[in-house]
C-alpha cells in the first residue's frame, strides 16, 4: 500500500477534513493534498505523525519474505473479471 493510500485511509476513517489533518499536524491543507494524491512522498517519520494524528498506529515490523502465491497472483490477473468470479465461487462450493 503506498502511503498516499494510508494517509486518505487514515484520515477518512477519523473523519477528518484535509484541513482538519493539516491543522493537528501544523502543515499546510495542500501538503496534505499532494500527499494523498501520490505527488510526493512524506518520510516515514511524517507518515507516522499523520496516521497518529487521526487516532490509529500503523505498526511496523520485519517479517519473512513470502512469494508463494505470486505465481498464482499472475496468472489471475491474466483472466478476465468474470472468469475470475467464477473461480472464487468454485472455490466456495468446494469449501
Amino acid at each position: 500500500m503506498r502511503s498516499a493510500d494510508l494517509i486518505r485511509e487514515a484520515r477518512l476513517r477519523a473523519g477528518l477534513t484535509q484541513y482538519e489533518l493539516a491543522e493537528r499536524t501544523n502543515r499546510d491543507r495542500s501538503v496534505i493534498a499532494r500527499w494523498e494524491q501520490g505527488a510526493v512522498a512524506p518520510s516515514l517519520e511524517t507518515l507516522l505523525e499523520l496516521v497518529r494524528a487521526c487516532g490509529f498506529n500503523l505498526p511496523l515490523e520485519l517479517v519473512p519474505h513470502d512469494d508463494t502465491n505470486l505465481e498464482r497472483l499472475r496468472k489471475n490477473v491474466l483472466l478476465s473479471p468474470e472468469r475470475r468470479v467464477q473461480r472464487i465461487l468454485q472455490a466456495r462450493t468446494k469449501d
